[in-house]
């Protein structure tokens, strides 16, 4: 039987018919048509399918629709500001970091919630933030320098 649940997403309110069976990612992109969020391993482990909830970097693929009531969710389609990008995808693009483009919604939005809680995270918090992502194109070099790069430009920022 279909639940209906009410979030805000991306600053904008939202009411969508859930079933109980339903992830979070299914409500994104299939009720939604928000793309952005990939469909990785669906047990959590690639870091594809990452959006932030009430500020924390969660999991859309392990979560269930229902977790989403009273909410404030962001996705990688709300994380900039008209037409220019955010500065964690800005660094990212920089440093060579973004080939196939897959992974990096996820990465950006865990980066997104480890920044906007502590922007001089220390690099070992950084790596561990970055160690729950999964990237078979660029290795994992260029992504770090991007999101070192990144921190220092929402540093500036502040």
């Amino acid at each position: 039987m279909a639940e209906t649940i009410q979030f805000t997403l991306n600053g904008a309110p939202q009411t969508v018919a859930i079933e109980a069976a339903d992830k979070i990612i299914d409500v994104l992109r299939e009720h939604l048509n928000l793309t952005g969020t990939k469909r990785g391993c669906d047990d959590g482990t690639c870091g594809a399918c990452t959006i932030v909830i009430d500020g924390d970097a969660k999991r859309a693929c392990l979560l269930p629709a229902s977790k989403l009531a009273g909410t404030k969710v962001l996705t990688i389609e709300g994380i900039s500001q008209g037409m220019e990008i955010h500065p964690i995808q800005k660094a990212l693009v920089e440093a060579g970091a973004v080939q196939c483009g897959y992974c990096i919604p996820g990465i950006v939005l865990e980066l997104y919630a480890l920044f906007t809680k502590n922007v001089n995270a220390s690099d070992d918090e950084i790596k561990t933030a970055l160690s729950r992502h999964f990237c078979r194109c660029t290795g994992y070099e260029a992504i770090w320098e991007g999101a070192k790069l990144a921190q220092k430009y929402l540093q500036q920022k502040t």
